[in-house]
């Protein structure tokens, strides 16, 4: 049985090395922030690099979906390329939907917490009610931690989560390295039946937004945990045997610091692709361009004909006509998949393709 005790846990966990490290992450990260804040349009960044933490938060628990099904699924219209698609767009839900609520109230609460998880499983099982759940190696099927068993002791440990999720004075730490310590006691609480690794990445998010160090939700985690992932459940399960946080910190520290290297390049790269499609039009397509425009091929990498007629309210043969000047000046690229015509923005796509 698991033995997690209440938080603040006991100890100092802000050791030499962990401050130095909260510093570089606290540095890259205010440069996201401020970076971010270049994007005349944010939601841009929202709907498009949500979607990519949703593939890769996803693909930790191998649910596999390609960067086609995805970009090329419908969620407003109930349309998924794939089964697995169709997740990755629930998982993108919660995770704006968090950000509301974060947004909207300043708290991050368990009802929050137990909405973001209904949007993802898309049931309302609430917190595990039956015993059972063991956490197992997946290549032998050994039991590696058993999480909570009693529906008590778990909202018990859920409460407490969130009083140190929202009571900064009975604990005073930075908040990354908070955050470390949250991701960790949610994972190990464990308390829902599917879904808490999303849930716990998608928390990650959404307290920095609260603590105001991010003012967007887009730093993601994901990218940096499927490339260390046997690093990631050896550290988690290290501080339930030892109870020495300090590597698990150090890890966390690193992932915001390299997690927000790599989005302030590819924000800066999406914002250098925005001036070039801006000009490009303004100079040999005046008529076609308009900022509605530009906001719709960098929403949707895989843009349609009906997408742009509800954004920008004009007539399909007027919508078609531009699809073809934008395409003869080499900006977007046909591609038809069954009986759908996509029109890809190719400097985009290969932005949040690229590894980072």
């Amino acid at each position: 049985m698991s033995d997690i005790g209440f938080l603040p846990p006991p100890g100092n966990i802000e050791s030499k090395a962990v401050l130095k490290k909260t510093a570089e992450a606290h540095r890259y990260l205010a440069e996201l922030k401020g970076v971010a804040n270049t994007i005349p349009n944010q939601q841009i960044l929202i709907d498009t690099l949500s979607l990519q933490e949703a593939r890769e938060s996803s693909a930790i628990e191998n649910i596999i979906s390609t960067f086609d099904d995805v970009y090329q699924s419908n969620a407003a219209a109930g349309i998924f390329a794939s089964s697995m698609a169709k997740e990755v767009h629930a998982y993108s839900r919660a995770l704006k939907r968090g950000f509301e609520l974060v947004k909207q109230h300043g708290l991050l609460t368990n009802n929050y917490i137990l909405e973001i998880q209904s949007y993802i499983e898309n049931n309302k099982a609430g917190f595990r009610k039956l015993p059972g759940t063991k956490l197992l190696n997946e290549a032998t099927g050994e039991t590696i931690y058993t999480p909570p068993q009693d529906f008590n002791a778990i909202q018990s440990l859920m409460a407490n989560l969130e009083e140190f999720i929202n009571n900064d004075e009975i604990y005073e730490l930075d908040p990354l390295v908070k955050m470390a310590i949250i991701h960790h006691q949610f994972e190990s609480i464990h308390p829902f039946y599917d879904g808490n690794g999303r849930t716990g990445r998608i928390i990650n998010i959404l307290y920095l937004v609260k603590n105001d160090l991010l003012s967007l939700p887009i730093l993601y985690l994901s990218r940096y945990i499927i490339r260390h992932k046997d690093d990631y459940y050896r550290l988690l399960q290290e501080v339930r045997v030892t109870g020495n946080w300090e590597g698990w910190v150090l890890y966390m520290l690193d992932s915001v610091a390299q997690t927000s290297k790599n989005s302030i390049e590819i924000i800066k790269s999406i914002a250098l692709a925005m001036q070039y499609f801006k000009h490009t039009l303004r100079e040999k397509a005046p008529k076609v361009y308009s900022q509605d425009l530009l906001n719709n091929l960098f929403r949707h990498p895989y843009t349609k004909i009906e997408y742009l007629m509800a954004d920008l309210g004009l007539s399909r043969n007027t919508v078609i006509r531009y699809l073809v000047q934008l395409e003869n000046l080499g900006l977007i690229e046909k591609k038809k998949v069954g009986r759908n015509n996509f029109y890809m923005n190719k400097a985009l796509i290969n932005l949040l393709v690229k590894p980072g």
